[in-house]
Order: structure tokens, then C-alpha cells, then sequence
């Protein structure tokens, strides 16, 4: 279906080693999936100051006066991977002192000079949700990152890559969610719980505090002598209770899902559920309450006990329930180079090839409240894309470029993000240790 080809005119001619956008750039007679829409056997994606201006079939395109024009002919073009779910650098942020530690933010941690992002890219993956481990009833707060390129334009913080929106008063807030967990992984030595219902009671205990000093907070009416003292890890809860930051929520076993579903509805917080190993059990629940899953589709399973049901129809199964469904890294658990296989095995078991797909793009950045900018080829998004040599779901295809607002931060010509695409001496030298969930194997 897909023939090799040779460009008429070399990408790292064109755009060099760095891929700063001059002008407006048209990729024309590549096999182009936008994700919203049919696919288009040759179509023209136009990018024009970071932003898609246009995409469609040949012909039917009006490419800019002047625009720098890339024959993509054999080439497969698809929005870049978004990524729900990922440990990526290493970093860690509740410790030992408390199992419920909201206030901890993993922006803190995040290091992203860390290897481990060069082969994020590598893997087509252009939106990260970087969370904390799943030690905790809630281990912190995650971050949304974007995967500019370090070094470029003075990015140098991870300020600089997050997904950032403005707040009533006007200030940029840094977008993310909030790593919580049940099953196996909390269940610890005091002050953690022993068991399933104490977990349950403890969080329930917390969401309750956090009503309260919301209250507290809205009778005060601006009187500073008569607000209470400030508590980072209730504030972020009443962030959750208000619908300013969506929990994700690790979970695998089918009891242990419906006691998310159960503190989610009692609490009214929105959630996304995640690895939902047993999610084929009660797909129908999870339909019922509009609630995402994130799953973990991994092709040799093991590591705990909790985690046995997971089987790869899962996708198939929430999908045709009519659940919102995306799949994850869960990066080490699968390598981000790796993250098309997960859709690939969810295609083998029963998954339509149209679901896979959105799985990998829209469905994930739906989660992250993020489909508006990034998730399809849509004009008006930004221009996050991957470039292919072949169909997106064989093993045989290769990400060749990756492009994130019309910049390329990856490219299989160059020799050292060919190093860190396909490993060798130096490729994880500035790799932090992965330290999954706390001091527990197995999915986090």
C-alpha cells in the first residue's frame, strides 16, 4: 500500500537539523490520517505559523503563495501521539510520611532534560500527562507537556513545555490532573491502609475536608481574619471538586473500578479511569457514568496479581459499550517507541482500525481536556504531527519525523535522534532511574 520513495526535495535540506518553520510549509501526496475524517489516499497538510491552515485531499487544497512545498509522496502523515499516562524521566512526588499527598506537584520533579523525552518523540508522542507513581491514595499532581524541544527558542524549565491556560485572575496555570489509586499498591504499613475499605473511608475522609474548607473559604467572602489557614492538599481538592483538575485514577481489578465510580458520583469530580485491567467486566457500568478509560495494553502481563484479568479485548469491549477509550504507556511498563503496538494489539482483539487510531490521538487528548488544540489534523490545531513510512499499526513502520507546532523535534536522519530511536552506546545517558510506584512492581 505504501511504496518507498525518494523526496524530490531531502526534509533535512529543507528544514536542517532544528526544523524552524520559515514561512508556510505544504506536505503534499502523502497518505494522510487526520483522525477526524476518512482518510485521504493523497492529501496536502498546510502549517502555517505553527497552526494547520488547511487539509485535504490533492487538488481540493489551495496551497500559499510562496509556501516551501515537501513531496511526501509514500509517506504516511497522522497527528502526533498523545500520551494519557506516562512516568517519563523518572520523576517522583509524594513520599512515605502520608498516603494522601495532593498538594505535591510533580512539576517539581520533572526533569526534562532527562533521555527519556528523546525518545518520547522518537515515538511519534507529542502530549505527555507525566504523573507520579501510584504508592499513594494520591501520589500529587500530574503535568501536561507538550513536546517542544529542549534547548530550542531558551526552553529550559518545564514551565516551557506545559499546556498552561488562564485563570479568572488572569495568570497562567499550569495544566494537569491528579494522580489518585486504590487496589494493591496503598495497602502498606501505617499511616497507610491495611485494606480496600479503609482506603476507601480515608479518601472519602479527605473529600469531605476538602467540601468543608471550600465553604469555609466561600463564607469568608474575601474577609482575610475570617478565612482558614491555607492547605495546599485540600485546595487542590476543591480544584477537583469545582471541575478545575480531572483525577486520574489508577485502578485494574472490577471492584476496585466500581469504588472510583462510586466516590466520583458521591463527590461529583470528573475522572478518568486508569489500566482498567478487569474494565471488560463492567463495561457497562463504566459506559453508564460517562467515564474515560485509559488502559494499559501490554503483550507479556505480569507483576501482580491484581492485574491478571487484563486482556487485549478490553478496547474493544469499552469501545462497543460506548466508553471513551485511549490507550497509555505507562512508560517504562511500554517503551514510548513502542506506544502503536499498544493500539495494534487492541485492533487483534477486536478493535476497529478507525478506534485504534482515535485511541492514540483524540480519544487521549479528549482526556487531558485537550482535543480543542491537539489530537486530529484539523485546521485551526496545532501543528503536532508524525511523519511515517508505512501504515501506523505494522510493526514494520518507522516514525521518521516528528513535528510539534510546525517544528520538527525529531528526525531518523539525524544521528542522534536515530541513536535514541533505535538505542545503543549513550542513548540513555541522561536517563533518570524508573521507580514505577513507590516501592511495588507492576503497572502504575
Amino acid at each position: 500500500m505504501f511504496r518507498p520513495i525518494s523526496l524530490i526535495l531531502s526534509f533535512a535540506f529543507l528544514f536542517g537539523s532544528t526544523g524552524v518553520q520559515a514561512g508556510a510549509l505544504a506536505f503534499v501526496g502523502a497518505h494522510i490520517i487526520p483522525i477526524e475524517g476518512e482518510e485521504i489516499a493523497s492529501g496536502v497538510l498546510v502549517i502555517e505559523d505553527g497552526v494547520i491552515s488547511a487539509v485535504g485531499p490533492a487538488g481540493g487544497v489551495e496551497i500559499p503563495r510562496g509556501a516551501e512545498v515537501v513531496d511526501a509522496t509514500g509517506k504516511v502523515i497522522m497527528p502526533g501521539l498523545v500520551d494519557t499516562h506516562s512516568h517519563i524521566g523518572g520523576a517522583r512526588a509524594a513520599d512515605s510520611s502520608g498516603p494522601i499527598q495532593p498538594g505535591v506537584r510533580i512539576l517539581d520533579a520533572v526533569n526534562i532534560f532527562d533521555a527519556g523525552y528523546r525518545r518520547a518523540v522518537a515515538g511519534g508522542l507529542t502530549t505527555l500527562n507525566v504523573m507520579p507513581g501510584s504508592g499513594h491514595l494520591s501520589s500529587g499532581q500530574t503535568i501536561y507537556l507538550k513536546m517542544r524541544r529542549v534547548g530550542d527558542d531558551g526552553i529550559h524549565s518545564p514551565e516551557e513545555l506545559a499546556y498552561t491556560a488562564e485563570d479568572d485572575d488572569g495568570h497562567l496555570r499550569v495544566l494537569g490532573g491528579l494522580k489518585m489509586a486504590n487496589g494493591t499498591n496503598s495497602r502498606r504499613k501505617p499511616p497507610f491502609p491495611g485494606t480496600r475499605g479503609k482506603s476507601a473511608f480515608l479518601v472519602r475522609q479527605r473529600f469531605i475536608q476538602a467540601q468543608e474548607y471550600r465553604d469555609k473559604i466561600v463564607a469568608a467572602n474575601g474577609d482575610p481574619t475570617k478565612l482558614p489557614p491555607r492547605d495546599l492538599d485540600l485546595e487542590t481538592l476543591v480544584e477537583v471538586l469545582e471541575g478545575k483538575r480531572v483525577v486520574h485514577h489508577h485502578t485494574h481489578r472490577a471492584d476496585d473500578i466500581m469504588t472510583v465510580l462510586r466516590l466520583s458520583k458521591e463527590f461529583d469530580f470528573k475522572v478518568v479511569l486508569h489500566h482498567v485491567s478487569e474494565g471488560w467486566k463492567v463495561a457497562a457500568q463504566i459506559a453508564a457514568a460517562g467515564v474515560p478509560c485509559s488502559v494499559i495494553m501490554i503483550d507479556s502481563p505480569g507483576g501482580k496479581h491484581e492485574a491478571v484479568g487484563l486482556q487485549m479485548e478490553t478496547g474493544a469491549i469499552l469501545a462497543e459499550a460506548g466508553a471513551l477509550m485511549a490507550y497509555h504507556t505507562d512508560d517504562w511498563i511500554t517503551d514510548s517507541r513502542l506506544f502503536f503496538r499498544a493500539a495494534a494489539l487492541g485492533v487483534r482483539g477486536g478493535l476497529s482500525r478507525r478506534d485504534a487510531l482515535a485511541s492514540l490521538t483524540i480519544n487521549g487528548a479528549a482526556m487531558l481536556d485537550l482535543d480543542d488544540r491537539v489530537g486530529s489534523l484539523s485546521p485551526g490545531k496545532d501543528a503536532d504531527f508524525i511523519i511515517l513510512d508505512g501504515d501506523p499499526l505494522s510493526v514494520y513502520t518507522r516514525v521518521l519525523q516528528t513535528w510539534v507546532e510546525g517544528k520538527k523535534v525529531f528526525d531518523l536522519d539525524d544521528p542522534d535522534d536515530r541513536l535514541h530511536a533505535v538505542g545503543g552506546q549513550g542513548a540513555g545517558k541522561d536517563q533518570e532511574p524508573f521507580f514505577c510506584c513507590f516501592d511495588h512492581g507492576g503497572t502504575s
